[in-house]
């Protein structure tokens, strides 16, 4: 169980890339949307594609940092949990979609800027 100052750093991280995706013209649909298979962070449209995006922050680059972290066991999730909103969300069903990944690094991100990888992977 994460403690209360790597919540609050996740939360700041997810607040960042939030604000940054709002100007480049992303809406947010919806934010912290859980399922029995997981968590989505972020569920924003581009146009008429709907996002799933996977807010990744960490405060080293060890073991491949932030954007490293994404591996197989976790695109499967981040799917399984993408086909749940779909399902509950019907109206977004039709909609193109994509998985795209913001990757934060560092303290205070350390001056790194944020990184955005559009269609990170394919499910």
């Amino acid at each position: 169980m994460p403690d209360a100052s790597t919540t609050r750093a996740g939360q700041a991280a997810e607040n960042q890339a939030l604000e940054y995706l709002r100007g480049q013209g992303l809406e947010l649909l919806t934010r912290n949307w859980r399922c029995k298979g997981g968590e989505l962070d972020l569920v924003m449209l581009d146009t008429d594609t709907v996002v799933f995006v996977e807010v990744r922050y960490r405060l080293h680059a060890d073991f491949g940092g932030a954007l490293g972290s994404i591996d197989g066991r976790k695109q499967k999730r981040l799917a399984l949990a993408a086909n749940l909103f779909l399902l509950k969300e019907s109206r977004w069903a039709n909609h193109p979609c994509r998985f795209d990944v913001v990757a934060l690094q560092g303290a205070g991100h350390a001056g790194q800027p944020l990184q955005w990888l559009k269609n990170a992977f394919e499910c």
